[in-house]
């Protein structure tokens, strides 16, 4: 036999591609043993398209519908600058990557992606000019330039003249003007240039004014049938394209947009030991909008030679081009509100959206009584948006200035551009209270927002920490030590969503608050092994990622198993006994706690999964998940919270240690259960245990909203029957309702 050092470079290059074949096609083999999972990004795809859905919804008010519109379009933004980029990410570092779930390689998985999305830019444009057409009835119109009038004409000159012209940047590319970079998600009116006699053409770019309206809005005209009138400003610009580049002939004109990779890492950045992240971040930041591009978008086709000349030198296939004769931003949707309130009245602007709400304040304590000491006595389960977050901020501003508490402990995922819980810290700090606040600046996207409240914070005196290296700090934890009568107690605060008070209004959350010794106990050693960066603890009652969540998750499932093989006794079938599992998340990708969903399911344990986003599993897949059923939610709010309900059904009368029902800040990703300290705590009074339970039941029989998955990964909504059910909206007054009545009576309700 030849040595290894015969062996010439052509036969070790033939065999380096068999062994990375053969491992290819285990890779392959292996996700054909997953006949009950679906692609994570097709998933994602799906979710979107059911928010856009929203917007074909007669019932829902116009203007709302035209926010969902826009809420698909930033939502496709994020995936094709962070899924898409991460993607290609990988296929530069792992060439033969294979999808765990499908099998295929990174070039199919964007190869779907694309084919998946392109139908969608069609639906989003057929949505768009439904919803532009209903305004139109209400006499509210986007004019196009061959429907300007005289005097809209004057107006438009005198505008461009004043106003536009003098802050316009365009740019020729020629020998002597070479390819801008573009940066992320900036609108450009492009040009392609040609002098009369001469076939060279030339492309020419004039971005659109940073920090202007991409509308403009024109004076009312007498007998007109519209009182809200505006124009796209690129169609302005558009219009005044042989002013912008005299001499030129106009062959064509377009809107064009890239989209660029936003993936930034910043611990797989090469850095000092001894740098500030604070420092390194915002250095990332900056690099955000140089990232490859991932898309370019334009409101037409380009012509082959455009197109050609354009993608050369942006580095990007034609797959990668889509086409929208929608707007490229609806950012003016706030501004078109205030216009129609203007000009039509605020009542008309009004019935336009959805009918405004207060969240109520529970529990509803006097001014002059403690919510500490009422914290003392009460477990107290907030529910967002239909309960107020004042409560818990009460909690930090009486902390703030009470002689007892000795120290408090946060940490902080995404903040409020203003936030009244800062000050709080802040003052606490300032009164001389031990204050720790763990900041992370990894926060995609908030990244900048946090940088600043973590300067904000540490000028107050505080102590603040920027997450881990290697792990993101996605808790919802908070902790508040006093010393009283010489003992240590604790009141912790565990929830689902961020200290938020912006989106405390329009992302449906749980907040836990107790004055369980053992959760503050719990809580006050994450803190402590966070900030020495030891991950690896286990904890008496709270869960933790990514030392214990997946772990506790799947024991609890088994668990479930093992009392659903009992319920098929005899005696467990006369005791009425069976396993059963309602959990609500996000999104479910990780595929060990898949498996042992599936496993569950072959038991006999009766399992619902409420999943607003990506799901990977699919149910009713005969011999694995017959016993699962998966519904999404999409309404008024953004369905967030993360609910953990192990055992029977029903609640009356059972102790404190059944069901099992935890309260949690992770959904069930690989990246939650094994890449972020996530934290998990139990609802275990009685009755807010029942409410966690009524709140899961409503949603589950919710009909209105609801879309149900079915085996082959599509989603329907069943038709309503019985008593239609709206479950946001049965919340919302159920809570305002319940607001009214003494709390410690303990109704149960929302």
């Amino acid at each position: 036999m030849a040595s290894e050092t015969e062996i010439t470079p052509e036969e070790k290059a033939a065999r380096k591609a068999e062994r990375a074949a053969r491992r290819e096609a285990q890779e392959r083999e292996r996700a054909v043993r997953y006949p009950y999972v679906q692609n994570r990004e097709l998933s994602w795809l799906k979710f979107n398209e059911r928010v856009l859905e929203e917007a074909f919804d007669e019932n829902v008010p116009l203007l709302e519908r035209l926010r969902y519109i826009a809420i698909f379009g930033t939502n496709l933004d994020e995936f094709f600058m962070v899924r898409v980029g991460s993607l290609l990410d990988i296929k530069v570092m792992r060439p033969r990557f294979i999808d765990s779930k499908t099998g295929w390689t990174i070039d199919e998985q964007i190869e779907q992606i694309r084919a998946a999305v392109r139908p969608l830019y069609a639906r989003r444009d057929e949505a768009f000019y439904q919803v532009e057409e209903a305004l139109r009835q209400q006499g509210i119109a986007s004019l196009e330039t061959d429907e300007w009038l005289d005097a809209d004409r004057k107006f438009i000159r005198k505008f461009y003249e004043s106003a536009i012209a003098p802050v316009l940047s365009p740019q020729i590319v020629d020998a002597h003007h070479p390819f801008p970079h573009l940066p992320n998600k900036k609108i450009f009116v492009m040009a392609w240039l040609g002098k009369p006699g001469k076939k060279k053409r030339v492309l020419g770019l004039v971005p659109l004014p940073d920090n202007t309206s991409s509308i403009v809005y024109l004076p009312p005209v007498e007998g007109d049938a519209f009182d809200v009138r505006y124009t796209r400003l690129s169609r302005i610009i558009a219009a005044y394209l042989p002013a912008i580049f005299p001499g030129y002939e106009i062959c064509e004109e377009n809107i064009v947009c890239v989209t660029r990779n936003a993936d930034i890492d910043p611990t797989e950045e090469g850095y000092d030991v001894d740098e500030d992240i604070r420092y390194r971040m915002k250095r990332l930041l900056k690099r955000r909008q140089r990232l490859a591009p991932v898309r370019v978008e334009c409101t037409k086709p380009l012509a082959p030679e455009i197109q050609k000349y354009l993608l050369d030198e942006l580095g990007v296939p034609p797959e990668a081009v889509y086409c929208s004769r929608a707007p490229l931003t609806l950012e003016y949707l706030g501004s078109l509100t205030k216009e129609i309130a203007a000009r039509q009245g605020e009542d008309v602007a009004a019935s336009m959206l959805f009918e405004p709400f207060e969240p109520a304040q529970t529990p509803a304590l006097p001014p002059t009584e403690s919510a500490m000491a009422y914290l003392d006595e009460h477990d107290v389960l907030l529910s967002y948006p239909y309960q107020s977050m004042d409560f818990f901020l009460r909690v930090l501003r009486e902390a703030a200035t009470d002689d007892a508490v000795i120290s408090i402990r946060i940490t902080i995922y995404r903040l409020s551009r203003r936030s009244r819980l800062v000050d709080y810290l802040c003052r606490a700090a300032e009164e001389g209270k031990d204050v720790t606040v763990l900041v992370e600046l990894r926060a995609r996207f908030d990244e900048e927002n946090n940088i600043n409240w973590s300067e904000k914070l540490e000028d107050a005196g505080c102590t603040v920490m920027y997450g881990l290296d290697g792990y993101k700090v996605h808790s919802k934890l908070c902790l508040i030590t006093r010393r009283v009568d010489g003992e240590l107690r604790h009141i912790t605060h565990v929830g689902t969503g961020n200290f938020n008070e912006t989106t405390a209004r329009v992302y449906t959350d749980l907040s836990l608050l107790t004055s369980d010794d053992d959760i503050g106990r719990d809580a006050a050693e994450i803190f402590r092994n966070v900030g020495v960066s030891y991950l690896e603890a286990e904890y008496d009652t709270l869960w933790a990622s990514p030392s214990t969540m997946r772990t506790n998750i799947i024991t609890e499932l088994e668990a479930e198993a093992v009392r659903a093989r009992e319920g098929q006794t005899d005696e467990g079938q006369r005791a009425g006994r069976g396993g059963r599992a309602i959990l609500k998340m996000n999104s479910l990708t990780d595929i060990e706690v898949i498996d042992a969903l599936v496993r569950a399911s072959q038991a006999d344990v009766q399992i619902d999964l409420i999943v607003r986003g990506i799901c990977c599993l699919l149910p009713g897949v005969e011999g694995y998940t017959d016993n699962i059923r998966v519904t999404s939610i999409i309404g008024r709010f953004l369905e967030h919270s993360r609910v953990y309900w192990f055992g029977d059904d029903d609640v009356v009368g059972l102790d404190a240690d059944e069901p099992r029902v935890f309260i949690s800040s992770a959904d069930f990703m690989i990246r939650n259960l094994s890449d972020r300290v996530e934290v998990a705590g139990p609802v275990r009074a009685p009755e807010l245990r029942a409410r966690v339970r009524e709140i899961l039941d409503i949603e589950l029989n919710e009909q209105t909203k609801r879309w149900v998955l079915g085996a082959d990964g599509t989603y329907t909504r069943l038709p309503a029957s019985g008593e239609v059910i709206d479950s946001q909206k049965f919340l919302l007054e159920a809570a305002a309702q319940d607001a009214a009545q003494d709390p410690s009576q303990g109704t149960g309700r929302v």
